[in-house]
């Protein structure tokens, strides 16, 4: 069975709107690569984080916890990159130049992203942001991705038919789990640029 016209496209947001890249911030916040190492294990590449992205711990914890994973002389570092490291994320120009012509041919357009409760300190420097017709964040709604009952969430917010909606992430499970809720999805995977011109030959074909 073919699948149904696409009316609303909603987006992930780390790798695929705005880069994360634990390392390239650790790189900034430290004087050496052993280091940035150090501090990238500490803080990005910890299981912690994803509860953080859950909402299920606040960042004063996971300070606490990284902080019991470094040397004392690298805590001041690490409190500069909890406070800063998000002034850090880029927009990545292909994904946000497309989201305003896909507002320009009537879709709608939604961001679905499994992040923490200071997500707006990088949506506040993504130029597509301000032309979304909304959001559902992990952290806000104690909710991850792949869990099909985030996309459902979303769905169910601003009425939407999960049939006729693609979602878009750089994480292959989370795309499996927006299938399952009923969506489409499209793989962001590889050259940005690239990636975003495969999906608006999907989106016009």
């Amino acid at each position: 069975m073919p699948n149904a016209p696409i009316e609303n496209v909603i987006f992930d947001m780390g790798n695929v709107l705005m880069t994360f890249n634990g390392m390239r911030f650790a790189r900034i916040f430290t004087d050496n690569e052993a280091d940035a190492e150090l501090l990238d294990r500490a803080l990005f590449n910890r299981f912690e984080w994803s509860l953080l992205d859950a909402g299920v711990i606040g960042h004063e914890t996971m300070q606490r916890v990284a902080e019991a994973a470094l040397p004392e002389r690298l805590h001041a570092n690490l409190h500069e990159c909890i406070a800063h490291w998000p002034e850090h994320s880029e927009p990545i120009p292909a994904t946000n130049a497309l989201v305003p012509r896909l507002k320009e041919h009537g879709l709608g357009v939604y961001l679905l992203s499994n992040a923490s409760t200071r997500i707006d300190e990088q949506l506040g420097h993504c130029p597509a942001y301000p032309s979304m017709d909304g959001r559902v964040v992990s952290g806000e709604e104690r909710l991850m991705k792949p869990d099909p009952a985030i996309y459902r969430l979303l769905c169910d917010r601003y009425e939407l038919d999960p049939a006729t909606c693609l979602f878009v992430d750089d994480n292959l499970n989370n795309c499996i789990g927006a299938e399952v809720a009923g969506m489409q999805s499209f793989h962001f995977a590889g050259d940005p640029a690239r990636a975003a011109a495969d999906l608006e030959r999907r989106l016009a074909g």
